[in-house]
């Protein structure tokens, strides 16, 4: 590896870690946070599970979370940022099962807190946020990576899809 190879691999993982407690730490933790501090609620109609389903979402949500962005830094070699973005097209671990495991692992961390929460704003928010990211997707994050990567982005998007995980895992030329 080159010098400037590994001073961007460096700059890589340092700007993946501070996006990562800026960005999703801010959207995760401050917002719901201000939001519903943390007051524990009544369960939606009454149904209890939904306390356990929200810890579950929380403690699926955060691996992959933590797994993405670490993958996004060291196999390709950038940040989530727009202002920092990989230069190669990351499409092992859970990108292998859906494009966008970065925002449905956010998604599903605030949606399990709004169900342990028994919060309804917390779970207008999960919603509001979702919308962010489809938006965000389809107007920029698309048709950058398709300008990008060309090919082998469109290749990636005919087989793996954006926000409904694949059931077994995409393998380049298996399809």
């Amino acid at each position: 590896m080159s010098k400037g190879q590994e001073s961007r691999r460096v700059f890589a993982v340092l700007g993946t870690a501070v996006f990562l407690l800026v960005v999703p730490g801010t959207v995760v933790g401050l917002v719901p946070l201000w939001i519903s501090r943390w007051h524990v609620q009544a369960p939606f109609l009454g149904f209890t599970p939904f306390h356990v389903i929200g810890a579950l979402l929380i403690a699926a949500g955060i691996p992959v979370l933590l797994e993405s962005f670490g993958r996004f830094a060291l196999q390709g070699v950038g940040t989530p940022a727009p202002i920092f973005p990989t230069q190669y097209l990351v499409v092992k671990g859970f990108y292998r099962y859906v494009r966008n495991p970065m925002s449905i692992a956010v998604v599903s961390v605030i949606l399990g807190q709004a169900l342990l929460l028994g919060n309804i704003r917390v779970l207008a928010y999960a919603i509001f946020v979702w919308l962010a990211f489809h938006l965000f997707v389809l107007i920029y994050e698309e048709p950058t990576l398709r300008k990008s990567f060309g090919v082998e982005y469109e290749t990636f998007c005919a087989h793996v899809p954006r926000w409904i995980p694949r059931l077994s895992p995409w393998r380049e030329g298996s399809e």
